[in-house]
């Protein structure tokens, strides 16, 4: 019986790493500026970090992160997960643009592609933090956005 418990655990560890860059489509369609308050509002927040069993959560803090607020979130993904201006070899990017593979972020449901898009540009102009405009002034809202 231990050794059929043991051969799972193994098993069980054996997930894909995710790689360390990956090519990512920087031209991809936004819905919205990707300013980091836009992007914790339209996709962190409720879906990665605000309920008590997110993975994310101020309870959950899978791989250390906490997003139970913009400073938290913004904190923790600077914190190794985001490399600015480098979307490709991002963390944050490889994982939540890679559905279907088994490090996919967050697991389960893929993210959509416009908030994959809306993380890539905001890593690709430098990920600025709350409250801060993009680096990058030439970055127009997409249209029907206020």
């Amino acid at each position: 019986m231990s050794r059929l418990i043991l051969a799972f655990a193994a098993l069980a560890a054996c997930k894909d790493d995710p790689p360390a860059c990956k090519t990512v489509d920087e031209m991809c369609d936004l819905q919205y500026v990707p300013t980091f308050d836009n992007l914790y509002n339209n996709t962190l927040k409720d879906g990665c970090g605000s309920t008590k069993n997110a993975c994310h959560s101020r309870v959950g803090q899978r791989g250390g992160m906490s997003f139970e607020d913009e400073a938290h979130a913004y904190a923790a993904l600077l914190d190794g997960h985001v490399t600015p201006g480098d979307p490709g070899c991002s963390q944050m990017v490889v994982r939540t643009d890679s559905p279907g593979a088994d490090y996919q972020m967050p697991p389960g449901t893929a993210l959509t592609k416009f908030e994959r898009c809306a993380i890539i540009q905001w890593v690709l102009h430098n990920a600025p933090g709350p409250g801060q405009p993009l680096v990058d002034a030439g970055v127009d809202a997409p249209p029907d956005t206020p």
